[in-house]
């Protein structure tokens, strides 16, 4: 289990790892023909950081052999609600945990890190799973990890080009959600929430439009990660907005459902 540098034994292929306390999903990449070649989910249910964590990538790596391949490039994809994003002008690395203290609880024990989105003059401030980056050194060696939301606001803001209308982005997970409001590559909002049941889900989403002035007759939303059309969230949503409609994952050209492509929309785009 190794990274390849040497340009004689590379492998042309990447493999990425999106961690979360509800499981891990993976893919690989063929990176001369930048497309996806396999994608597999493994779900444990919500545990806490440092239960079945080991048991759960130990399984893993016995079952699925992909994971113990050689690979160029390895990226380990850390997903929680534990970021904010930092304008470059406000930016200090000495600072990163004071950022992080008006959305969330911060320990002098907790490790911080950043991402850079260079072409958008701003930074992803966040907490990675540490004891799990511990594992992929154990196994890995070596490797890059990003923040998932470093991933997917950046995605959202390629594909607003020209887009001269605001528009808002709402990204499913298990526990927890993302809003993303963009207007012409500018990102206007990003929050993320906790939520229970869809009525958790529609009161977040309305009482952002409200803040940003943006009416629900018709302001245009769109849905990705883990919900479909079949969903009671959207079907609430459905009930109160508007404009709403699922993201158009069609120029993503690869084997997988409408449904995966949406889900994993961060992995596949990482």
């Amino acid at each position: 289990m190794f990274q390849n540098t040497s340009v004689i034994d590379k492998t042309y292929k990447k493999l990425a790892i999106q961690v979360s306390l509800n499981g891990l999903s993976f893919a690989t990449f063929d990176t001369l023909l930048n497309k996806p070649l396999t994608l597999q989910k493994i779900e444990i249910g919500n545990v806490s950081i440092t239960s079945k964590i080991d048991d759960l990538f130990t399984n893993a790596f016995q079952n699925h052999p992909e994971l113990k391949a050689g690979y160029d490039e390895i990226i380990i994809i850390h997903s929680n609600n534990l970021s904010t994003f930092v304008p470059t002008a406000l930016f200090d690395e000495d600072y990163l945990g004071s950022y992080l203290q008006f959305n969330t609880k911060v320990f002098e024990t907790d490790f911080f890190a950043f991402d850079e989105l260079p072409n958008y003059e701003m930074n992803n401030v966040y907490i990675p799973y540490v004891n799990m980056n511990n594992y992929f050194i154990d196994e890995y060696g070596t490797f890059d990890y990003k923040h998932a939301n470093s991933i997917l606001v950046q995605k959202l803001l390629e594909v607003s080009k020209n887009n001269e209308e605001r528009k808002m982005f709402v990204h499913v997970s298990d526990t927890h959600f993302e809003i993303v409001v963009i207007q012409n590559q500018k990102l206007q909002l990003y929050n993320s929430f906790d939520y229970k049941t869809a009525e958790d889900f529609i009161y977040y989403i309305l009482f952002t439009a409200e803040q940003l002035q943006l009416n629900p007759e018709n302001f245009k939303l769109e849905l990705l990660g883990k919900i479909t059309e079949a969903d009671s969230l959207y079907s609430m949503v459905y009930k109160y907005v508007r404009n709403v409609a699922m993201l158009d994952v069609n120029t993503m050209q690869n084997q997988f459902s409408e449904t995966e492509n949406r889900e994993h929309f961060i992995l596949l785009h990482s």
